[in-house]
C-alpha cells in the first residue's frame, strides 16, 4: 500500500481543491479516502423534514425504497434513558432516506453511528443510490471516490436532522459518525490525513470522525483531537486500550493549544457482545463447571470495570486543570449491544450498562427490545465486586484479557475491511450493470 506520510504537512483545503496541480493530486493514494474531487454541493445539501404519517407494525422503521416515514411520536424508555439516568441512546444504522430517522428522533434517539458494515449493506441492497452514483461515475469519477460521495452525503443529511439535538445540549448529543477507511488501521499518518479531510469534506459541527483504537492509532487519536476536530474512537476491545485511548484524548486536549475546549468532545466505543462471543467458545473449550458458569457474563463484567476506569481518569488535577478551559469527559459507548446468543436476554447488553454520561448505540434488534420491555434504572456500577470477580476468576482459568482484546481487534479491522472491499466490487459491478466506464 502506497505510504502517505509524505501528506503530512498538505492542509485539508488543498486535498479538496479539485484545482490543485496533477502533481499533488498523484500523491493521493487509494488507501487515503479519496474525496479530493468532492465539489461546493455537498456542504450545502439541503434536506426536507418532512414525512409520511403511515402506521407500522414495530415500534421502529427500516430504510424504504422512498420517502420517510413513521407513526406519531410518544414517548419511551429512551426518553426515561437520558432524563432520569443521563445515558444517551444513539442508532446504529444509516441509509437512505435519512428521513427514516425522524420516528427514531422522536421516540428518544440522539445520535447516530455508522460504519463500514452499515454502508456495505446500505448501498448493496438499496436502490436510493442509484441516481447519486449514476451521475458521479458519468461524471468521470473513480469507484472509491462515488463512494465516498455517497457517504458523505448521507452523513451530512443525518448531521442536519440532529443539529437541534446537537445545539439543545451545547453539544453533548446530536453527533453523527462516519469512519475513516478501514484500510489505515495500521497507518499513522494516513489516519490523521483522512480525519482531517473527512472533517472538512462534511463541514459539519456535530460530525464524529470514527478512528479504531489499534496501536498505530493511538497517536493519530491524539494528534486529530489536537488539532480541534472531535472523535467517536472505535473498536475498543479491552480495558487496557480503552485506557490509553483516554490518555490520548487527554494528551490531545493538552497539546491542542485552545483557550475553549468546549467543542472538542470525543466517545470512546467499547464493544460487548463481541467479547462474550469469544469468550464463551473459550470458556465451552475449558469445559469445567466453573468456566461454564461464567458464559455470557465476561463482556458486562469488563464493561463494568471499564466505567470504573473512566471514573478514575476523569477526575483529579489533571482533569480539572482541561475541565477549566472547558474540556468535557470522553463519554464511554458501548457498542456492539446486540444479542448474539438467542439463550440470552434480548437486552442483555443494554440494561445491566446503564449510567450517567453515557452512551448506548443500539442497533434495530438491541433497540426495539429495550423500548418493549427495557427497564430504566443505573446498573453500570451495581455490581462492581462482582464484576472484579468475575474478570479475575477468567484471569485465574488462563485468559488473557489483553490477548482476547487483540484478538477481537484483529477481527474487527478484518470485517471492516472485508465489508469495504465488497462494496467496492459491488458498485464496480452497479457501474459495469449500467454500462458506464470508470476511471
Amino acid at each position: 500500500m502506497a505510504s502517505i506520510s509524505n501528506l503530512a504537512n498538505l492542509t485539508p483545503a488543498t486535498c479538496v481543491d479539485s484545482r490543485s496541480s496533477s502533481s499533488s493530486s498523484s500523491v493521493l493514494p487509494r488507501s487515503f479516502v479519496n474525496l479530493r474531487s468532492l465539489n461546493a454541493k455537498l456542504s450545502s445539501s439541503q434536506l426536507s423534514l418532512r414525512y409520511n404519517q403511515q402506521s407500522r407494525p414495530s415500534l421502529f422503521v427500516r430504510c424504504s425504497a422512498s420517502g420517510g416515514n413513521g407513526s406519531a411520536a410518544k414517548r419511551t424508555t429512551l426518553h426515561d434513558l437520558y432524563e432520569k439516568e443521563g445515558q444517551s441512546p444513539w442508532y446504529d444504522n444509516l441509509c437512505r432516506p435519512v428521513t427514516d430517522l425522524l420516528p427514531f428522533i422522536a421516540r428518544g434517539v440522539r445520535g447516530v453511528t455508522s460504519n463500514p458494515a452499515i454502508f456495505q449493506k446500505a448501498i448493496s441492497t438499496s436502490n436510493s443510490y442509484n441516481d447519486q452514483f449514476r451521475t458521479l461515475v458519468e461524471s468521470g469519477k473513480d469507484i472509491e471516490s462515488a463512494y465516498w460521495e455517497l457517504v458523505v452525503k448521507d452523513i451530512q443529511d443525518a448531521c442536519k436532522l440532529f443539529e437541534p439535538i446537537y445545539d439543545q445540549t451545547e453539544g453533548a448529543d446530536g453527533y453523527v459518525s462516519v469512519e475513516v477507511s478501514p484500510r489505515l488501521a495500521d497507518d499513522t499518518n494516513g489516519t490523521v490525513e483522512a480525519a482531517k479531510f473527512l472533517h472538512k469534506v462534511v463541514n459539519r459541527r456535530n460530525v464524529y470522525i470514527k478512528i479504531p483504537a489499534t496501536a498505530p492509532c493511538i497517536p493519530s487519536i491524539r494528534d486529530v483531537i489536537a488539532s480541534g476536530i472531535s472523535v467517536n474512537v472505535t473498536l475498543i476491545f479491552s480495558i487496557a486500550r480503552y485506557e490509553a485511548v483516554i490518555d490520548a484524548y487527554l494528551d490531545g486536549l493538552e497539546a491542542s493549544g485552545l483557550d475553549d475546549l468546549s467543542r472538542v468532545t470525543s466517545v470512546a466505543s467499547f464493544f460487548v457482545s463481541r467479547v462474550d462471543t469469544l469468550m464463551d467458545k473459550m470458556l465451552e473449550q475449558i469445559g469445567t463447571p466453573e468456566a461454564l458458569d461464567l458464559r455470557g457474563k465476561a463482556a458486562v463484567a469488563q464493561a463494568a470495570l471499564a466505567y470504573k476506569l473512566y471514573q478514575k481518569k476523569f477526575s483529579g488535577p489533571r482533569w480539572e486543570a482541561l475541565v477549566k478551559k472547558g474540556a468535557k469527559k470522553q463519554r464511554l459507548l458501548w457498542a456492539s449491544t446486540s444479542v448474539k446468543n438467542p439463550a440470552y436476554s434480548d437486552t442483555l447488553y443494554v440494561a445491566p450498562l446503564i449510567g450517567p454520561d453515557t452512551v448506548s448505540t443500539m442497533p434495530d434488534q438491541a433497540l426495539e427490545a429495550f423500548v418493549d420491555h427495557g427497564i430504566v434504572k443505573r446498573t453500570i456500577d451495581a455490581n462492581v465486586s462482582e464484576a472484579e470477580g468475575i474478570y479475575s476468576a477468567l484471569e485465574k482459568m488462563g485468559i488473557d484479557w489483553n490477548k482476547v482484546g487483540e484478538q477481537l481487534e484483529e477481527e474487527g479491522v478484518d470485517s471492516f475491511k472485508k465489508s469495504f472491499e465488497s462494496l467496492l466490487g459491488t458498485l464496480q459491478d452497479k457501474a459495469n450493470s449500467l454500462k458506464l466506464t470508470s476511471h
